[in-house]
């Protein structure tokens, strides 16, 4: 891929229920369910590529090896523009990994890695993933070193109101939230540049407008925004991925995953 294009990544963090909902009403299509249809209508109208970060298990009790295999062969059809990756164990508490030991992350790491090379396929498992929280010590970035993860996207705040992700210095923080992909001790540091659930659409674009000039930008949502009765629904949930998605593609980007970077 050639560096000297733009490109945006586009990321969606705390996925779990819909691999609930498609194992138990037993979809005959992974664009059965309205989630991935909307996500797949994204890939076709502005060729998008999607990166979903998973949890290993949701509060009902679900967990990722119940998830049926009974759609592996459309998962991997649609590998060029649709992957997978580690997130979190679950929701809760929140800042996991802030003090994770490596035998913690490692352990969750390949949790959710054998379920999706099981019932998704080798293909469909991203190099790249973004950890609940954005925090992790040195040993749980070795850990994800050693599961083959080789970028991490954080949050490192604005110049205004900075903040550090992951075990990056001041320094290091202050290029990634520039717009740089820095590289320390093998891995990979990118900024999250927007989370679209935080502002109305206006707003999105406003914030893009500020990062035109970039080479690279990355904008992610939450998954539970999507759903109806999920008490912080987002009915504009669709509007905010199209108003971005045709920002960024008549601003000249194109769509890649974080590991196509590297």
């Amino acid at each position: 891929m050639e560096k000297t294009k733009k490109h945006f990544i586009f990321t969606i963090d705390d996925n779990v229920r819909f691999f609930r909902e498609l194992t138990e009403e037993n979809l005959a299509s992974l664009f059965a369910h309205p989630y991935l249809a909307l996500l797949q209508k994204m890939h076709t109208q502005f060729n998008v590529k999607v990166q979903l970060n998973c949890f290993l298990e949701d509060m009902q009790g679900f967990n990722l090896s119940m998830m049926s295999e009974r759609y592996k062969s459309e998962w991997e059809e649609n590998s060029d523009w649709l992957k997978l990756s580690f997130h979190s164990k679950k929701e809760f508490p929140i800042e996991p990994y802030k003090q994770a030991s490596y035998a913690e992350m490692y352990d969750d790491c390949v949790a959710v890695h054998r379920e999706i090379e099981r019932f998704a396929g080798v293909k469909n498992l991203a190099k790249t993933t973004t950890v609940h929280y954005c925090l992790a010590t040195e040993d749980g970035v070795q850990a994800l070193k050693d599961c083959s993860v080789k970028g991490l996207l954080g949050l490192y705040g604005t110049e205004e109101d900075s903040r550090d992700s992951y075990v990056c210095s001041s320094k290091e923080s202050d290029s990634i939230r520039k717009g740089n992909i820095v590289e320390k001790d093998g891995m990979y540091y990118m900024a999250i540049d927007v989370i679209l659930n935080m502002h109305e659409p206006l707003r999105i674009v406003a914030l893009l407008e500020n990062l035109k000039d970039r080479n690279t930008v990355a904008v992610m949502i939450h998954e539970q925004f999507f759903y109806k009765d999920y008490p912080y629904y987002q009915s504009n949930f669709r509007e905010k991925l199209e108003k971005t998605f045709q920002y960024l593609t008549d601003n000249g980007f194109e769509s890649a995953f974080y590991e196509d970077l590297l």
